[in-house]
């Protein structure tokens, strides 16, 4: 019997967890549990890959490397903000400095992942992270640095949130969903893309403003990435389908395993 197939999980970080959840002077690392269950829904297999950076982990022992070999494929979740250390610059404010032991860890994951052919999809911050991977920036603050944006954040509304994209023609996604055609999805980010990474195009943007909320890197691996929470949209039937993406990535680690 084939076994099924096997996601690695990047995880979340929490550097400094409140006190009442009894973690003094702990470093915790956990998943969401509607990403892991979205990928489960098709039978495949989750596990998070700790980061080894806050817990002096020997790399001689365990290595990114040996991470992948065992894994299927690779789904960068959301969280923190990505550093803008990690693309150069400082952050405007305290508050976006982000998460740059993390950052570190998802890049060495996505960059082992390419070159081992490990298809990765991308989700929120992970499309974040794979343009920075990739050479490019981001805005660290859409309101700050893009007042005329439509807002893509609100604290209140969370994952009710939602405006359209626009997909471009030509591309993958097109051929998942058709071109052009306006798709409602869940908007939970106040980044974005500014400088597009090399070798990426753009497959989807905003509807009103055209900030970039798909891309796809060129080559033979398999790299994908959304702003929006595709896992957030099963229980919506009127944003977009987060089937055929799911089904595509899939599809894609079963190929990269025979």
């Amino acid at each position: 019997m084939t076994r099924p197939l096997r996601i690695g999980l990047s995880p979340r970080i929490l550097h400094n967890p409140p006190a009442e959840l009894g973690f003094r002077n702990k470093t915790l690392q956990y998943l969401e549990q509607s990403v892991a269950h979205w990928i489960m829904r098709r039978g495949a297999l989750v596990f998070m890959l700790p980061a080894m950076e806050t817990g002096g982990v020997e790399r001689s022992a365990v290595r990114i490397s040996d991470y992948v070999k065992e894994i299927d494929g690779l789904v960068l979740q959301g969280g923190a903000d990505v550093s803008p250390l990690s693309y150069g610059e400082t952050p405007l404010r305290p508050e976006w400095s982000g998460d740059r032991v993390r950052d570190l860890y998802e890049m060495e994951l996505f960059w082992e992942c390419v070159v081992q052919g490990k298809p990765v999809l991308g989700i929120c911050r992970g499309l974040q992270l794979i343009n920075v991977a990739l050479g490019g920036s981001l805005y660290q603050d859409i309101a700050t640095e893009r007042p005329h944006a439509i807002s893509h954040v609100d604290a209140t509304l969370y994952d009710q949130h939602r405006h359209t994209v626009h997909i471009e023609e030509n591309s993958r996604l097109a051929a998942l969903y058709g071109e052009g055609d306006k798709h409602f999805v869940n908007s939970i980010h106040h980044q974005a893309i500014k400088r597009l990474g090399r070798d990426s195009v753009v497959e989807a943007v905003s509807d009103d403003d055209g900030i970039i909320e798909a891309i796809r890197m060129r080559g033979e691996c398999y790299v994908t990435a959304f702003q929006w929470h595709p896992e957030f949209h099963a229980a919506a039937s009127e944003l977009l389908d987060s089937g055929p993406i799911l089904d595509d990535f899939l599809a894609a680690a079963k190929k990269q395993r025979t």
